[in-house]
C-alpha cells in the first residue's frame, strides 16, 4: 500500500507492490489521460519497480483505461483549440513517446490547419493583410513559433512565395 504523504508530496510505493502502483496509477488517471510512457514513468518516480510499472500499464492497456490513440486524439483536439500548429504538437507528442504512426493519425483527423493558421494570424494581427515585408515576417515568425508550416502561413498571410511587396 503506498505510504501517507503530506499534501502536495509525491507519494512512494515498494517497488514491487503491484496493488499499490495499480492505485497510483488509476489516482493519476482520475486527473488527467496520459501516454503510456509518461504513465510509466511517474509510476517509476513515485517508486515502483520499471516491471512493476510496466505490468501495470500493460494491464490497464488491456483493460483500455490507457489508450494512446485515444490520449493523441485529445492532445491535437485541446491545442489545437489553443491555436497551436501540428508541426508543434507533433513535437510535444514525440517528447511523450507516442508512435510516429499515432501522431499522424490524430493530425490527420485534426482541424484544418490552414484555416486554424488564418483564424489565429487574423486574432493576432487583424483582418488586413500583411503590406510590408516586415510586416509579413512578423507573423510569419508568430505562425512558426505556433507550429504552423510554410504553406499553412502562406495561405493565412494570404501571400504566394514570389509576390512582391512594394515599400511606401
Amino acid at each position: 500500500m503506498p505510504l501517507r504523504s503530506l499534501p502536495g508530496t509525491a507519494e512512494t510505493t515498494a517497488p514491487d507492490d503491484v496493488q499499490a502502483a495499480r492505485l497510483a496509477a488509476i489516482t493519476l488517471l482520475a486527473r488527467r489521460d496520459f501516454a503510456c510512457r509518461e504513465l510509466s514513468e511517474r509510476l517509476i518516480r513515485r517508486g515502483c519497480g520499471e516491471a512493476t510499472a510496466a505490468g501495470v500499464v500493460a494491464e490497464l492497456l488491456r483493460e483500455g483505461a490507457l489508450d494512446d490513440g485515444r490520449y493523441a486524439q485529445n492532445y491535437v483536439a485541446y491545442h489545437a483549440g489553443r491555436g497551436q500548429g501540428p508541426l508543434r504538437i507533433a513535437a510535444e507528442l514525440r517528447q511523450r513517446g507516442l508512435a510516429a504512426d499515432l501522431i499522424e493519425g490524430a493530425l490527420a483527423s485534426g482541424p484544418d490547419w490552414v484555416a486554424l493558421a488564418r483564424k489565429v494570424c487574423r486574432a493576432k494581427f487583424g483582418l488586413q493583410p500583411p503590406s510590408s515585408w516586415a510586416q509579413r515576417a512578423r507573423q510569419a515568425r508568430f505562425l512558426q513559433y505556433r507550429g504552423f508550416s510554410s504553406d499553412h502561413i502562406r495561405s493565412a498571410t494570404d501571400t504566394e512565395p514570389d509576390t512582391g511587396f512594394s515599400e511606401p
